[in-house]
């Protein structure tokens, strides 16, 4: 999930200053299309692929005195903020560090120790051996999805390496970024999550009715969530309050489906309304870190999932034992029911919409709107053509988010947005919540055995789709390079193409 930046197409540079003859042959062979160079451009806005690997430190555009400790420390500041931003919004710790690297690198300041934790920032910079080290930290004190900001202040680091900025004007973007309202309103966000749970609602198989009350019970959910959190209550409870509101519609229909005739299956409600509580964790940056060597951030974001899964747990468990003791019906659950290949087209388009609606719910921009909803669609067909070839739902939803990462790669090579969000959006609709549901309902009614089973399952999945998207993401990065990196391996020095065109035209 780096974000970093490349040349202008067309402009190629190696770090001996020359392709040699087999790259100029192999330039020689490159066949430029003008209407087709000139449709790309008008798709990604005119704004060149980032490369899928944050490079080797550069040097520096614009290098600041390091015996001035108030433009070091301006530096850090702002490399520290930029690292705050992509972090809180779910970005592994690995990542995030190379981020922190290079905007310090840009400005001059490459040797750096960066510590980057659950919910801090350290930077570390040495200015040589006459000169103490300079340091900074900040704390991240939010979680935010807000994926119009982190694909800002992507455009941002790659203006900074591209550019001459200067940092104070670098600030200043920064604090603009940061401090912009979000680009659609609090109901539109809400609008999104309650399609969401619809679009789960009919991808389990349910009909009109269940997405109807789903879209219903997500949106009291969201603006019950929405006030405790105006009171400060923690995000565990108010998980717990989610949890109890998903299930209360689901016992109610349960309840008086026999005598109103109702044919609609409950339990998808309760399970669309678990993906929804559930979607917006950061179990990606959880399993990323695990996988890529940062095992104490991994230990405190997995805590943290498991604890708001186990608000949600408790909530459901309270409003189906609440029900029980009023002589209400608890909804039962059907083993055979789940994701199969039958009605493939109704499920590929709600798992399309599923994706654009978190991603709406998360306040993406609207070139991003799209990626996610094709990201979402992708991941839904292959996890269930890989399900009917005869592999169990662990296997196929790694496959499933393995795509989905490699889609969220090839979105950001042409600049559409950020990886995080295809990534992100695009496994949402593979989200357990149907199986976390089926473990709650065996442990209430004495089943251990399966609701444990249920549960791992759950558990196994999850982390199957967090860790397919990291695979995924890893083939963008080396199998899938641009031509440039495979050419010369990385770049050195920075191109500035105003400064270029100045001195031509001088």
């Amino acid at each position: 999930m780096g974000l970093d930046a490349l040349p202008g197409a067309g402009e190629t540079i190696s770090p001996s200053g020359h392709t040699g003859r087999r790259g100029r042959l192999r330039g020689r062979r490159v066949l430029r299309v003008p209407v087709v160079t000139q449709a790309v451009g008008l798709l990604v806005a005119d704004r060149q692929a980032m490369a899928d690997t944050i490079v080797s430190a550069p040097t520096p555009l614009q290098p600041i005195d390091l015996a001035d400790d108030a433009r070091v420390a301006e530096v850090l500041d702002l490399a520290v903020r930029v690292g705050e931003v992509v972090l809180a919004s779910g970005t592994g710790v690995i990542d995030t560090s190379a981020q922190v690297r290079f905007i310090a690198a840009t400005y001059g300041l490459a040797r750096c120790d960066i510590d980057v934790t659950y919910d801090a920032i350290r930077i570390w910079a040495d200015r040589g051996p006459r000169l103490p080290p300079a340091s900074t930290m900040r704390v991240v004190h939010y979680r935010s999805l807000d994926f119009t900001r982190l694909a800002a202040v992507d455009r941002l680091t790659r203006r900074i390496r591209t550019q001459v900025v200067a940092p104070h004007d670098a600030r200043a973007a920064l604090d603009a970024i940061t401090t912009a309202p979000h680009p659609y309103h609090r109901w539109t966000a809400t609008f999104g999550w309650s399609l969401l749970a619809a679009a789960i609602g009919a991808l389990l198989g349910g009909g009109w009715l269940v997405a109807a009350v789903s879209f219903g019970t997500t949106l009291l959910i969201d603006r019950v969530n929405r006030v405790l959190n105006g009171y400060g209550l923690p995000f565990f409870f108010q998980h717990v309050a989610g949890g109890a509101v998903a299930a209360t519609p689901a016992i109610i229909l349960s309840t008086f489906a026999e005598p109103l005739g109702i044919t609609a299956d409950p339990t998808l409600i309760v399970a669309a309304g678990i993906t929804v509580l559930l979607s917006g964790l950061q179990l990606v940056g959880a399993v990323q870190d695990a996988i890529t060597g940062a095992p104490i951030t991994a230990s405190a974001r997995l805590l943290e999932v498991m604890m708001m899964t186990g608000g949600i747990v408790a909530g459901i468990v309270f409003a189906l034992r609440f029900g029980q003791v009023l002589g209400a019906t608890v909804p039962s659950i059907e083993m055979s029911v789940g994701r199969d290949i039958t009605d493939l087209p109704v499920k590929l388009v709600a798992g399309a919409v599923a994706a654009f609606a978190f991603a709406l719910a998360c306040y993406a921009e609207r070139r991003a709107l799209a990626a996610a909803a094709m990201g979402g669609a992708a991941g839904i067909i292959c996890f269930l053509l890989v399900q009917q070839a005869g592999f169990g739902p662990i296997i196929s939803s790694a496959v499933a988010a393995t795509v989905v990462g490699l889609a969220g790669g090839l979105m950001a090579r042409r600049s559409l947005t950020p990886p995080l969000v295809v990534a992100v959006a695009g496994i949402t609709p593979l989200l357990p919540g149907l199986k976390v549901y089926r473990g709650l309902y065996a442990v209430l009614t004495d089943e251990l055995l399966l609701g444990i089973n249920q549960l791992l399952a759950a558990f196994g999945v999850g982390c199957a789709l967090a860790a397919g998207v990291t695979l995924g993401e890893w083939f963008d990065r080396t199998q899938l390079r641009p031509r440039i990196l495979r050419r010369f391996g990385s770049l050195r020095r920075p191109i500035v193409r105003g400064r270029r065109r100045a001195s031509a035209a001088g």
